[in-house]
This record gives structure tokens, sequence and C-alpha cells, in this order.
């Protein structure tokens, strides 16, 4: 357990805090005291402070203001509490807790029921759904995860996938460097699956929380979880006004969910407290009156006592990070055979690099740029990628069939607000010497062609496959047109007949 939480110690008896705890019991009854802590709290986390104060004078009041921040999270929970949120978390868990692909009901009698497999495919399973979870829903997690085990029910199975294979699985969820470190831990099926949370964190992908997930649900072993749902119900509980993301707050909220673990039942109750978190003490609108540990809750007995601090103030809110804006331009690359029969065409897709954002994923040619560009540079920013990569000297040496602008929408990364402009661009290749009619190694292979068929079916990004839709819409109006031009041409020729 040292190697996990080298600073945290699970004996609850060995770890007791100085702070007095009358005094600690005083500041909750008299919650305008607690909310000028917070304010203090809050004011530090903000930074106001004066630039005139003298260096030294301004080192003390950051220090003071940290100790204020803190003061709440110094103190464990009471071996009472601790026995009373241990037994009324599991309680309610076993009785409300959502039916879920990846979690094993318990019977009666009290004891988890048995499925094929042994303890190394639990921990498979835990593994497969905890990665997914990482922020993405639940609701949109769980038809995921009931295709991906179809699929690949062992990690062994796994282990014969390509990373293509299992790119086209994930597509939609987001933070696909996610699916290649699941791939890469094929190596962990051939010494058998680490059973502890210090081994699993050695495993690229594996942090923290999922080490403490899979040890803790699959292995029984006691070693705590802690996630945003997680924080978010220790944060209450303590009425924890500290700056949620500092690096010491992270470490209190590890040491007291390892305080709180259940020796007996430690992967159920790591459940119990994300469940909580996740169904009951969620962000807006927490339903205290049905909490199960809400007589232990701090930030309900606060509100409780003064209406004025709702529990939502816990955790603290934090500022994010400003999203970076970025543009791109994007061209649906379709290349008409040389009788250019509009029904033997394919699109031309590129392979990211194997290192960075959508890694290793399929794409339209696209080109970044660091800020708007009217439709003209946006046209010679992609004839200059093209002729760079494929060698492809527009009007010279190939003919433009036709050139069309599609449009434009805005697609959202973690960090970064991206501006999409899409064009059609329809190429008769000419020539038989041409860098797109050489074969490619599969090992080695930077593009590739697909037909329409191909691409409905492939596992596409969501941005990739909102271009290709707004292709789709455009040909479906060409051929309302033509359909609607043709009927007008009988139309006149049936009139003039007459």
């Amino acid at each position: 357990m040292a190697s996990l939480l080298p600073s945290v110690r699970l004996n609850p008896a060995s770890e007791r805090s100085t702070v007095d705890y009358a005094s600690r019991e005083a500041k909750i009854e008299n919650p305008k005291s607690h909310l000028t802590l917070r304010r203090k709290a809050s004011s530090f986390g903000n930074g106001t402070m004066s630039n005139s104060e003298p260096r030294l004078k301004l080192r003390k009041r950051v220090r003071e203001k940290r100790e204020e921040a803190l003061e709440d999270m110094e103190d464990l929970f009471s071996e009472g509490e601790t026995q009373k949120i241990r037994v009324s978390l599991l309680d309610w868990y076993d009785k409300n807790q959502r039916d879920l692909p990846w979690r094993r009901r318990r019977s009666e009698n009290g004891e988890e029921e048995e499925e094929e497999g042994e303890k190394e495919r639990r921990a498979y399973e835990v593994w497969v759904s905890e990665v997914m979870l990482q922020q993405t829903r639940v609701q949109t997690v769980m038809e995921y995860y009931k295709r991906w085990t179809h699929k690949w029910p062992t990690i062994d199975d796994l282990a014969q996938a390509s990373l293509e294979e299992v790119n086209d699985m994930w597509a939609g969820l987001g933070y696909y460097r996610r699916a290649r470190f699941l791939l890469e831990m094929i190596v962990a099926g051939k010494e058998g699956f680490p059973n502890q949370a210090s081994a699993l964190r050695k495993v690229k992908g594996i942090g923290e929380y999922t080490a403490g997930a899979i040890a803790s649900i699959a292995f029984g072993e006691v070693v705590p979880v802690v996630d945003g749902n997680v924080i978010r119900v220790l944060s209450r509980l303590k009425a924890i006004s500290a700056n949620p993301k500092d690096r010491n707050t992270v470490k209190n909220f590890w040491k007291l969910a390892a305080q709180l673990v259940d020796p007996s039942r430690p992967g159920d109750f790591n459940q119990s407290l994300m469940e909580l978190g996740a169904t009951l003490c969620t962000p807006l609108n927490p339903g205290c009156s049905s909490c199960p540990v809400s007589v232990q809750c701090r930030a309900y007995s606060l509100f409780q006592q003064n209406g004025r601090i709702p529990v939502t103030d816990y955790p603290t809110k934090v500022v994010k990070a400003k999203q970076k804006h970025d543009f791109c331009c994007v061209s649906a690359v379709e290349i008409l055979n040389q009788e250019r029969n509009r029904s033997g065409s394919r699109f031309l897709l590129v392979k990211r690099p194997n290192e960075g954002l959508l890694a290793g994923l399929w794409e339209f040619p696209s080109v970044i740029l660091n800020e708007e560009a009217d439709l003209t540079s946006r046209r010679k920013e992609i004839d200059r990628y093209l002729r760079k990569t494929f060698q492809l000297e527009l009007k010279k040496t190939h003919t433009v069939v036709s050139r069309k602008d599609l449009g434009e929408f805005v697609h959202i990364f973690t960090h970064i607000r991206r501006k999409v402009y899409v064009e059609l661009l329809v190429l008769c290749l000419e020539g038989e010497t041409n860098v797109l009619l050489e074969e490619q190694s599969k090992d080695t292979q930077t593009w590739k062609f697909a037909d329409s068929d191909v691409l409905s079916t492939m596992g596409l990004t969501s941005a990739v496959r909102k271009v290709y839709l707004m292709v789709e819409e455009y040909k479906k109006g060409l051929s309302l047109d033509s359909t609607r031009s043709s009927k007008t041409i009988t139309s006149r020729s049936r009139e003039r007949n007459l």
C-alpha cells in the first residue's frame, strides 16, 4: 500500500489530528465563522492580494491563507463517523445501485454472484469499463462496453486486435489515446494481470484512480479511489472549502477516502461512494433528503442552520482554463476513375500521426490555421498540402471536376474550440505515375481510399463524421435538383408533343 499512496497511512487509529475537536464543532454550530473561513479561502484561491505589499509580508499572508483553507481538512473522520458511513452507504448501495453491465449483483445472502471466468477476467472487465468512463457519461459507455466485451471478452482476445480495429470500436467515445493504452496493456496478458494497486500503476495508461478501482473491485484490496464524484461527496461530508484542484487538497481527499474504505467490502464501498456522487450528491441538484449519509454531512448541516450556505457551495468552484481557439480547413477529396463515373468514386483518407491529438485515426485531408482565413486563402493552403503530400498539381496535371464550399461548423475538444471549414473537391486522376496509385505496406500505410459504403461503417471521429454528413447532404441536394430538372424537361417535352 505504501507504494500506491506514500503519503497516506491507512490505519485510522494511528492517524489522528491535533485540531481541537471542540473548536471544530463550534465552527460548525456557528455558520458565520465558517462562512468567513470560506471567504478567506476563496480570496486566496482567486489571488486577490495587494501587489504593493512587501514580499515577506505577502509570503506570510499566502501561508496563512493556505493554512486557513486547509484547516477544515486536517481532521479525519471519527471512528464512529467512519463506521456509520460505511454501514449506511453499503446498505444504500445494495438496494439502489444501478444495473450496469460491468457490475456483478450480490445475492440475497450478501455474496457476490459468480459468473464464468476468474479474477483476471473480472479485472479486465473493470479496467475496460473504468477507462471508458473517464470523461464520458455512463449512458454513452454502456453500449460501447457491451460491443467491446462481445468482440474481445478477455485480454487474450484483445491481444489479437489491431490498433485500427480498436479505434473503430472506440469511435465516438473521444479521448482516443485511452483506446491505444488498452491495446498496449496486452503485455500484462503474458505475465498475468497485476493484482495490486502498486503494480497496476506501473502499467502505461493506468493512473492512481483506475489502479485503485481494479485492485479493490476485482481483487478485494483495501485501497481507496478518488474521482470527481468522490471529491464532491467528501468535500460536502467535511464541508471542505479548499481548492479541489490543489495538489495538497487532492492528497487529503485520498487520505479521507482511504480512511473510509470498508475492509470487508472495499470494491463495493468504493463503488457506493461513486454511485452516491453520480445519482444523489450531484453538482447542481443534490437529493439531500434521500441521502444515506446526510446525518454525517457537514455541508447539509450548515445549510439547515443557515439557508444562505447551500450544499452546492461545495466543492469550491474552480475557474476553467481558457479554451484555445483555432481553425481548420478540410477538403473531402473525391477521386473519380478515368471514365469519370461518379458511382465508382472513392474518398481520400489520411492517417494522423501516431502521437498527439487523435493519434493514428483516419480523417479527410486537412490543414490547421492559427487565424481565420477567407475562401481563397483556405484553398491555397489545401492545394499546398495536396501538392506536398501527394504531388497533386491541381489544374496542371489533374482535372478538377468540381470544387464546392460546403459550409462550416464548430467542434469542441477538451481545451480547443475549433472552427472547421469544409469543401468537396472532386478530381479525376490522370497518368499512371501518381503517388495515389502506388501500393502501400499495411504496416506503414499513411493514406487510403474508401468508398461511400466503407465510410458509412468506419469508426470515424465525430468531427470527421460531421464532414462526411455535410458531403452526403450536398450530394442528396444535387440528386434532388437533377431529378427535378429531369422531370421539368420531360414535362415540357410532353407539352410540346401535345
